[in-house]
């Protein structure tokens, strides 16, 4: 049993290190690409397309992803994957021109979004229903809220070298997963459904919906979000009719699954889009530089670290819809404390309490709605559930960049424009307080059977 013990922990530290750094790599760019740009005389569309190219094929890709890892084999899917990803990287850091460098950042994109589903899945089949799969999940969800703000402080140190070195930083990171992978990840990984059988019409619908959506609030492209509703209306036409869908949606019957997501896309317009106005009034109106502003962010992501340590107890102790409702208000008054701030805001009497607030509420809210998300499922549905929840984050970080983008323009650039902006990035977590209040709960009280076949 020991033996046992010992090998799940490190295949935990192994899946915990890959969405680390998926997650880190969403947030190094940001500080590298003025950088990036002078060296290489970018135009400003292809500069922005280095972040949103990642974002865009992350989000449209996992709910395929999710459905592949359980399809073709959650190890298989996992190991391939993150082998792309790291030969993506090092091409990334040895191009010098502009487009095949987003090329680049697409394919990163990509394998990430099937990554992240496998592992999440891994550790889901891994860890039975309970304390032990809740410490693991709150653990996984720590990796991925502190690779974000490690992320922001490596882009700072290690532009002051060469902006290369933020392309060349998660190649060695992941050849070490890739190398001990084999030794600790389950074998004889269970495959549900065939490659004959597989939805190849909801997957084209699904993904090219998903990435348009993703693609028209990133652009602002009402043809763009035209085009995707008419496929996501069409998905789910073609998933009622098959026999074999890529999401079955009796799945969305589960209202504890259903709140989740919902919550889950409500936290990420919160707090990615607070994250994409908090670090611009930063720079812009207090002056930081870009290494200033990432060390910043530092309490935060430690008052994350050390809450999400103790989510697992609060939920034994209170429900997942408590915690998860609780995590969210503290969040929503962590954003809202930024109001405070202006064209001269104090760092230690009015930003700093700020973040501390809402690092807890990060740490007490994403661990509850992603053991959520996934609880009262079975395991052949693991990797489904497991890119619903973290497509349902993603989608939720480019309306919330994208609507608190919008809402700065319309308060003007200075101080009332980010404090407007603030508002709304409070009021998104309010909603998700909400949605997880009334619709979380225990996990298995509306388990779904499973599908024959599925």
């Amino acid at each position: 049993m020991a033996g046992i013990d010992g090998r799940r922990q490190a295949a935990l530290v192994l899946l915990c290190a890959a969405v680390f750094l998926d997650s880190m790599d969403l947030s190094l760019m940001g500080v590298a690409l003025p950088a990036i740009q002078r060296d290489l005389s970018l135009s400003a569309g292809t500069l922005q397309w280095l972040v949103s190219g990642y974002a865009v094929a992350y989000g449209g890709f996992l709910l395929l992803g999710g459905r592949m890892a359980d399809l073709f084999g959650r190890r298989r899917v996992f190991l391939l994957s993150l082998g792309v990803f790291a030969v993506a990287s090092l091409a990334g850091g040895l191009l010098s021109e502009g487009w095949p460098l987003v090329v680049t950042r697409v394919v990163k994109g990509v394998a990430a979004a099937l990554t992240a589903p496998a592992a999440l899945s891994l550790i889901t089949t891994t860890f039975t229903e309970g304390p032990g799969r809740n410490r693991a999940l709150g653990i996984y969800s720590l990796a991925g809220a502190t690779g974000y703000s490690a992320g922001l402080v490596a882009s700072g140190l290690l532009t002051e070298v060469s902006w290369r070195l933020v392309f060349f930083l998660p190649v060695p990171i992941a050849l070490l997963v890739l190398a001990a992978a084999p030794m600790v990840l389950p074998k004889g990984d269970p495959r549900t459904g065939s490659a004959g059988g597989f939805d190849a019409a909801g997957a084209v619908t699904a993904t090219g919906g998903v990435l348009l959506l993703v693609y028209a609030l990133t652009e602002t492209s009402w043809p763009a979000g035209l085009v995707a509703l008419l496929l996501l209306g069409a998905f789910v036409v073609v998933e009622r009719r098959q026999r074999d869908p890529l999401i079955p949606l009796e799945v969305f019957r589960s209202r504890t699954l259903s709140a989740a997501n919902g919550a889950a896309l409500a936290w990420a317009c919160a707090t990615i889009g607070w994250q994409f106005v908090a670090v611009l009034y930063l720079q812009r109106i207090l002056g930081y530089d870009a290494l200033t502003t990432g060390l910043g962010i530092v309490p935060m992501g430690l008052a994350i670290v050390v809450t999400a340590n103790l989510a697992g107890r609060l939920i034994g102790r209170w429900g997942l819809g408590r915690v998860a409702a609780l995590g969210m208000l503290v969040q929503a008054c962590g954003i809202l404390l930024f109001l405070r701030a202006g064209a001269s805001g104090d760092y230690l009497t009015v930003l700093l309490p700020a973040l501390v607030v809402h690092g807890v509420g990060n740490g007490l809210s994403f661990p509850s709605l992603n053991i959520a998300a996934v609880g009262g499922l079975p395991d052949d549905r693991q990797g489904l559930a497991s890119g619903l929840i973290t497509s349902s984050v993603q989608i939720g970080a480019g309306v919330g960049v994208a609507l608190l983008a919008a809402t700065m323009t319309v308060g003007g650039s200075g101080p009332d424009g980010y404090r407007l902006a603030f508002l709304v990035a409070g009021a998104f977590s309010l909603l998700g307080a909400a949605l997880a209040y009334l619709g979380i709960r225990t996990p298995g009280a509306d388990r779904q059977p499973a599908r024959s076949g599925v």
